[in-house]
């Protein structure tokens, strides 16, 4: 047992520095009875991108089947699709994006739905891509396009998305904001499906976007772009996709969703054990079924190589993470609070929502505490909240949350 003076220690240190896990405890097998999964057969929605690993790790390497359950991934064309399925139940959880899965709970992604966050998937792994339309008018940073918008009119150029309370639209938006951009004012954004990213830049029709990998990438590949910023350089260790469901799943499917989260967790600490573990998983993810691509545009970024196109290369201090002693995929109530706040920042809110309490509504820890005792030798956070320190040296920790929405010099009219 913890001792008292070393129990606040931790506490604060969790406020205060983040993620700081305390030791797991190592409880006994599930038993088959009444514990057993209610579903043996549990369909799982994905977008082909690099961080949908450990849900077809979990299914690849039987990890599902440890826990008494059997995944069956289905690939989806775009986050509508996915959130549209998940809605009607089609598919029983998804791979999905962080704000897609706020934004459904609160009505602003569609008709209001009770939703559960059954854990986090992957920190980090995104990234911005500029055109070399733009590279040709000199542009090789930020600084340099806030230079050339600010030499035309406004909505002269696009910009693209993946959905409009996603984690991609987030970044783009903070990136943009941070130089001075506003990206309802100064240039246009439209919503493309990640694998349509690079095709509908080859033809013009925007000069940057934010998505996943492997298609900041494939960008560089095809000569038609470079990466102007990763989504860590925007924010180190953010939260990227999540295990979503619906609420309502969770509870007559309690047992299930534990499983469900179990195998996934296991799958995310194999993928993370080694270099050679991450290799493995780029080859199998660049398989037809799953991201039908070539496993060059997956393995470099998986093992945080980075080339951004035009002449700089470095191993990045903050690499796509699913695992990191399982502080990856606690559901950091914080985390949720954060794509809250800029859901007011962007006018996506017009009153102040409950921050906390949606966020211990929506983040399922009891869930992923249940699932941390089945896979054993996973450590439980201290507390639900963790600090970070953005790119503009602004801290999110979970405090004042309104106040840390409202002080944003740029903002949407009307937020």
């Amino acid at each position: 047992m913890v001792n008292w003076t070393r129990r606040r220690f931790l506490q604060a240190s969790a406020i205060a520095g983040g993620a700081m896990l305390l030791p797991g405890v190592m409880h006994s097998a599930w038993a088959a009875g009444s514990d057993k999964p209610e579903l043996e057969t549990v369909r799982v929605g994905f977008i082909p991108l690099t961080d949908c690993a450990p849900l077809v790790i979990a299914a690849l390497k039987g990890f599902d089947k440890k826990y008494g359950i059997t995944i069956v991934p289905t690939k989806e064309a775009s986050w509508a699709a996915v959130r549209d399925k998940l809605v009607a139940g089609e598919l029983d959880a998804a791979h999905i994006l962080y704000g897609l899965l706020y934004g459904l709970e609160l009505g602003i992604a569609g008709k209001p739905q009770p939703m559960a966050n059954l854990m986090t998937l992957n920190h980090n792994g995104q990234a911005i891509t500029l055109s070399n339309d733009l590279l040709d008018k000199g542009v090789r940073d930020l600084d340099g396009l806030k230079k050339l918008i600010q030499q035309q009119a406004p909505g002269t150029y696009s910009f693209a998305h993946t959905f409009p309370t996603g984690t991609h639209a987030m970044w783009l938006y903070y990136w943009l904001a941070s130089a001075g951009i506003n990206p309802f004012d100064d240039v246009r954004t439209v919503v493309v499906p990640p694998p349509q990213m690079v095709m509908n830049m080859r033809i013009g029709n925007m000069v940057g976007f934010c998505v996943g990998e492997p298609w900041n990438a494939r960008a560089i590949n095809d000569r038609i772009g470079f990466t102007a910023a990763t989504s860590q350089s925007i924010w180190p260790e953010h939260p990227e996709k999540i295990l979503g469901t619906r609420r309502d799943w969770v509870e007559k499917n309690p047992h299930t969703a534990r499983a469900l989260v179990s195998a996934v967790m296991e799958a995310a600490r194999w993928i993370d054990a080694s270099p050679e573990n991450k290799r493995e998983t780029a080859l199998i993810l660049s398989r037809r079924a799953w991201l039908n691509t070539k496993e060059q545009y997956l393995t470099g970024r998986m093992l945080g190589e980075y080339d951004n196109g035009i002449g700089q290369r470095w191993q990045d201090a903050h690499p796509i993470r699913f695992f990191n002693d399982g502080a990856v995929s606690y559901p950091w109530h914080s985390d949720g609070m954060w794509f809250l706040t800029q859901f007011r920042r962007w006018g996506l809110l017009k009153t102040e929502p409950d921050y906390a309490g949606i966020a211990q509504r929506i983040n399922q820890t009891a869930v992923w505490q249940d699932a941390a005792t089945a896979v054993g030798g996973i450590g439980t956070p201290s507390s639900p909240m963790r600090s970070s320190t953005l790119m503009d040296g602004t801290v999110w920790n979970g405090t004042d949350p309104e106040g840390y929405a409202s002080r944003f010099a740029i903002h949407r009219q009307g937020a």
